[in-house]
């Protein structure tokens, strides 16, 4: 029979334990859905954490891992991305490193799932709709600001955008408004699309005055998304800039059960035809 090919679930990478123990626990999730292996694997920085802070085994680099991998014999993959949309990590980085190691390996077979946003799909809405919900006041219509990380790539900021626009349709007229909103961006103006940062949407009227839900389109915790991360961080200045706002951040996505549904359908995307 045909090596059954391993599923590799990649995220970007992270220096926060949290960020690896909540990816370990969603390959462990994933795996049960589907019934056989999901190995989690970060592209970057992971491997800096001490592994006394996740549990005694170090994190995984993808690239490492998949050599070490390919040596042993494993030379069939599925990449399922921990990602929103076509980020420079997807078309660039992975492309162009891929083609370096068949130079070594020529055997290798690796397929690349979509990342989590596509056409028609309103799923990753459904999930940020909910946790809205779970934060509204009964009493009142509130403000929802969408905030990503911000990209250098405008198709992923369109991502951002259109997920604001569903948001506000799933939402309708339990809130005020909805909108989107980056946590950082480039300067200069070839970057404008990233537009608004959630600091200057935040201090901005009438976003500055009353409550403002603060969807999180992050995945999973980390420097940016956990409890005391730089959104947060964000969110207390504009408090202290304006006494009459209040934000509350959201639940991340991997938090949501419908995210498992959404990535077994990307692994059957990218699942050779048997």
């Amino acid at each position: 029979m045909p090596e059954a090919p391993l599923t590799l679930l990649v995220d970007n990478g992270s220096l926060e334990p949290a960020a690896t123990l909540a990816l370990r626990g969603l390959a462990i999730r994933l795996s049960r859905r589907l019934g056989r292996p999901v190995a989690p694997v970060s592209l970057l920085h992971s491997s800096a954490i001490d592994p006394a802070l996740i549990g005694d085994e170090p994190a995984e680099i993808f690239f490492p891992s998949l050599e070490r991998r390919l040596a042993a014999g494993q030379n069939d993959f599925i990449l399922l991305p921990l990602f929103f949309g076509p980020s420079r990590a997807l078309t660039e980085y992975l492309p162009e490193n891929l083609a370096r190691l068949r130079q070594k390996f020529p055997n290798l077979r690796l397929k690349l799932a979509p990342p989590l946003h596509a056409a028609r799909d309103n799923r990753l809405a459904q999930i940020l709709a909910q946790h809205v919900r779970d934060e509204l006041d009964p009493a009142g219509a509130d403000h929802v600001a969408l905030v990503d990380h911000g990209s250098p790539v405008a198709v992923v900021t369109a991502v951002r955008d259109e997920l604001a626009q569903q948001l506000g349709g799933l939402l309708g007229s339990r809130v005020t408004a909805v909108a989107p909103a980056s946590m950082e961006r480039r300067a200069g103006p070839e970057y404008d699309f990233c537009r608004p940062l959630l600091a200057d949407l935040l201090a901005t009227p009438p976003w500055s005055a009353g409550r403002v839900v603060v969807a999180m389109q992050f995945l999973l915790p980390g420097r940016h998304a956990g409890a005391a991360g730089d959104v947060a961080e964000i969110c207390r200045a504009a408090e202290a800039a304006s006494p009459g706002l209040r934000t509350v951040m959201t639940k991340l996505v991997a938090e949501h059960p419908l995210l498992l549904d959404l990535l077994a359908d990307r692994w059957r995307e990218a699942r050779p035809a048997v």
